[in-house]
Parts: structure tokens; C-alpha cells; sequence
């Protein structure tokens, strides 16, 4: 069975954008059993909080990995059936690479300052998903 997902995660100088809202890049992966399949970029631009959601819609997201995010668009995106994995930082690539084996939960991954319990899970998953799941729960 094949748990191929698309993850989108908002980047800004090479490192997971702090705040989602604000965002003006995202960077889109194919994912499938913990392989990248590929990998491209999408503009937000200017595309306000509103907007948002549906723009993840667009592209397909399936998954959100991302840092800060005001809770009520974390509820529009949610509710556009996009799983959202919130209060993450670090490097992009670490990042990536964190996902695909099931380590986002490692506390270097975790925002400054940030409540384990915002985030949604505990442990780090990141493998397969897709919509409509619980947040956070990608296994």
C-alpha cells in the first residue's frame, strides 16, 4: 500500500519560515514511505491568512510542517482537510530529513518557547497520512 503524501513546508532563507501566516514561500514535496520523490517551489507572496488554506488546497497538500501558525488558520487549513504540524524550526533540509524518518518530535526541532502539547503529537511521526487525519498522526 502506498502512503504517498504531499508536505508542504513554508521556507525562508533556508530554514522553516517562523510564522506561517507571513509566509512567502513554500517548499512542496512528493513523499511516499518515507522516499522524496520530488521536490518544488510555490509562491504565497502576498496571498493573505484568509487564502491561505485554499492555496494548500491547490497544491494538494496532504501534510503542513510548519512553525508558528495563529490558531485560527491552523483551523481553516485543517478544515480544507491538510494535517498540520506546527511549532517545527530548523534548517530546511534537516527538517526534510527529519520527516521522511519519523524524527520531527526531537527537541531540536521544536520552536523556542514552544508547549510540547501545541504541537499535537508526541515522539515524532512522519511517515504516510494524508487528509482528514488526526494532527500531527502521520503513521
Amino acid at each position: 500500500m502506498s502512503l504517498r503524501v504531499r508536505v508542504a513546508i513554508p521556507v525562508w532563507s533556508d530554514r522553516v519560515s517562523p510564522v506561517f501566516d507571513t509566509a512567502g514561500q513554500l517548499m512542496v514535496l512528493e513523499v511516499d514511505g518515507g522516499r522524496e520523490l520530488s521536490r518544488s517551489h510555490a509562491a504565497l507572496g502576498q496571498v493573505g491568512p484568509d487564502l491561505r488554506p485554499r492555496r494548500l488546497s491547490e497544491l494538494g497538500v496532504d501534510v503542513l510542517v510548519c512553525g508558528a501558525i495563529s490558531q485560527p488558520l491552523e483551523a481553516m487549513v485543517a478544515a480544507q482537510g491538510v494535517q498540520v504540524v506546527p511549532q517545527v524550526c530548523g534548517p530546511v533540509e534537516q527538517v526534510v530529513e527529519a520527516f521522511l524518518v519519523g524524527q520531527l518530535g526531537r527537541p531540536e526541532f521544536l520552536m523556542p518557547g514552544c508547549c510540547r502539547r501545541r504541537r499535537g503529537f508526541c515522539g515524532g511521526h512522519g511517515r504516510g497520512g494524508g487528509r482528514g487525519g488526526r494532527r500531527g498522526d502521520m503513521t
